[in-house]
C-alpha cells in the first residue's frame, strides 16, 4: 500500500525499543519510554525532511499511528522534528 501525508506531515518508523536494561533486566511496555527518534517513511508538502532522514521529533508528539504493510507508522507534523540525524 502506498501512503503519502497531507499537508505538512511526515510517517516515521520508530526506532526499536530497548527490551533489557544496561543490567540485563527485561523491561515492562509500561516501564519502557517511546524512542524519541526514527526514519521518515513519508512526506507531504515540506522540504525540510526527505525520505530516509532519520529525525528527532519530541517526546509526545504523534499519537497517531498507522499500519502500512509490516510497519507501525506514526504520523508527525513538521513543525514537531527538532533535528535530522546525518552520519
Amino acid at each position: 500500500m502506498k501512503v503519502r501525508p497531507i499537508g505538512e506531515r511526515v510517517l516515521v518508523l520508530r526506532e526499536e525499543i530497548e527490551e533489557k536494561s544496561s543490567g540485563g533486566i527485561l523491561l515492562t511496555q509500561t516501564v519502557q519510554e517511546k524512542p524519541n527518534q526514527g526514519v521518515v517513511r513519508a512526506v507531504g508538502d515540506s522540504d525540510a525532511v526527505e525520505v530516509g532522514d532519520i529525525v528527532v521529533f519530541g517526546k509526545y508528539s504523534g499519537s497517531d499511528t498507522l499500519q502500512v504493510d509490516d510497519e507501525l507508522l506514526v504520523i508527525i507534523d513538521v513543525k514537531d522534528i527538532k533535528a535530522v540525524i546525518y552520519e
